[in-house]
């Protein structure tokens, strides 16, 4: 079977019918996007096609396309560009007839296209000296390729416009049996003279260091082409700036039905440890730093497939896309990971998360993890971790003041969040505390009472005490309560696994 990688950034307008092209195949394959952070609605089109939607660790096409790659089931993987809307109907059999026929072990495409600048004044140019062998290909810089996954685990994906030369470069020298086809005429957008200019650098760079072998001397001239530094990480938080309101979910304890740190701990063979880290610790920041050691040489996709399997809140998806119809900035907060938290900002059509850092090599976890300045309070060593915090963060970096959040959380640790927002509202909260604090309660399964709350002015309301019902639903959240009480937790998943059907099948809200 075979594996097709679409990695996309902002592509809402094209990847629904980029996908159903790549449907046409008569071979088995599975289609797997890799959404780049995007601030459209790409991922939100992606998955009505029924297929496998990723969000990359950090910003760039190649780590893209290797986090897809690390998700592959399959030994075959394509990669397509999603923004194509002229690929022929066999373009998976295009580029993969080469390698099932073992002809080949890497295939790279070439079309009729309007233009290639880059590629004529630049990339082969550069190859015709440093790498002779390959300054024959039609077109070195087309993404469209198929590779055996056994040789891409092996090369390097430059996180630039020079990944696609790279790739050919490293596959030259991996010894790769190489095949260049045509797949046909297609259209894509010309570039402006701004994004040529950084391409050419990129590429340059790209081919001159995998040109390692050749004396630096006869490099000095090329050597002064312009290099250019990694490019800043964009933040979707800085359109925050321009927003009056938000909602803030705590994404383990009122969107995850279940709790991510553990299950990930289960799936991992690693409870036992993690619920000795509990045991011991009482401190978010040494809890935070050790459940991230124990997840030490997992790759970005295992994370992410765990978060996958875990099911959400039932309509928290139209609940979300309802708010942002309103005017609202709707994000998630959690003392999880970033990866992770970012992953489902996207999959559920969120507009930020705030999490901690997992270090990631390669996109592959180290084990260590930086909590972000969000979430302390105070200054060098006398910082400590709270994740209350964050309201002053938000006023003082985006100018929304804390009366105007509505804060959703249900754990013991969201006890100041839900008294200091405009708005505190437990979502079947764990303790008696937090239901008193908060200045509304949501009993239903659904987080659709949400919505009635969002049209009431940001001020503090009577304080309603829980009810019965609402005190035995505790255990779907906090790692305390995992420490202390793991078959209660156990027996909540149970009760709240009994009550989702009610929601389950709940009609898309229809804008009012």
């Amino acid at each position: 079977m075979i594996s097709v990688i679409i990695p996309v950034l902002n592509e809402g307008a094209t990847i629904r019918q980029v996908i159903k092209t790549i449907k046409k195949t008569s071979r088995p394959i599975e289609i797997v996007v890799v959404d780049d952070n995007s601030t459209d609605h790409t991922v939100e089109e992606a998955l009505k096609e029924k297929v496998r939607v990723i969000t990359s660790s950090q910003r760039g096409k190649g780590i893209s396309m290797r986090e897809g790659m690390m998700a592959a089931k399959h030994d075959i993987i394509v990669y397509v560009d999603g923004d194509i809307l002229t690929y022929p109907d066999q373009l998976v059999e295009l580029l993969t007839d080469p390698i099932v026929n073992e002809e080949a072990d890497f295939v790279k495409s070439y079309f009729e296209r309007q233009a290639g600048r880059v590629t004529q004044l630049v990339a082969k140019p550069l190859l015709s000296i440093l790498f002779p062998a390959l300054a024959g290909f039609n077109q070195p810089l087309s993404g469209m390729i198929a590779a055996r996954k056994s040789f891409l685990q092996q090369v390097h994906f430059e996180n630039d416009y020079g990944v696609d030369i790279g790739l050919l470069i490293d596959m030259h020298l991996k010894q790769a049996r190489i095949r260049e086809v045509n797949i046909g005429r297609l259209e894509n957008a010309m570039q402006t003279w701004e994004q040529l200019s950084k391409m050419s650098r990129e590429v340059s760079r790209t081919i001159l260091k995998k040109a390692e072998s050749i004396p630096l001397q006869n490099l000095e001239t090329l050597g002064n082409i312009n290099i250019i530094r990694e490019q800043m990480e964009y933040s979707i938080l800085e359109s925050i700036d321009k927003l009056e309101k938000m909602v803030i979910f705590n994404l383990d304890e009122t969107v995850f039905t279940q709790n991510y740190i553990y299950l990930a701990a289960v799936a991992f063979e690693q409870e036992a440890p993690l619920v000795q880290v509990l045991q011991h610790y009482s401190d978010p920041t040494s809890i935070i730093n050790r459940s991230a050691a124990l997840f030490q040489g997992r790759n970005l996709a295992e994370l992410l497939e765990v978060a996958d399997e875990i099911p959400v809140t039932p309509d928290i998806r139209h609940v979300i896309r309802e708010l942002k119809r309103r005017g609202y900035i709707c994000g998630f907060i959690t003392d999880g990971f970033e990866c992770v938290a970012n992953h489902m900002k996207n999959k559920l059509g969120a507009d930020f998360a705030f999490a901690n850092r997992l270090h990631l090599v390669h996109s592959v976890a180290t084990g260590e993890v930086s909590i972000p300045e969000y979430f302390l309070k105070g200054s060098g060593s006398e910082a400590v971790y709270d994740k209350s915090n964050i309201l002053q963060y938000i006023a003082e970096k985006y100018h929304i003041q804390p009366q105007n959040i509505i804060y959703v959380g249900n754990g013991e640790s969201d006890s100041a969040m839900l008294r200091e927002a405009g708005i505190g509202v437990a979502y079947h909260p764990q303790y008696v505390e937090t239901a008193t604090v908060a200045d509304k309660i949501i009993e239903d399964v659904c987080m659709a009472p949400l919505l009635d709350i969002a049209v009431a002015s940001p001020e503090k309301n009577v304080i309603r005490w829980p009810t019965k019902r609402q005190v035995r639903n505790i255990g779907l959240g906090s790692l305390a309560a995992l420490a202390t009480a793991g078959l209660i937790y156990l027996a909540a998943r149970q009760v709240r696994k009994a009550l989702r059907p009610e929601c389950e099948d709940a009609p898309e809200l229809k804008p009012a």
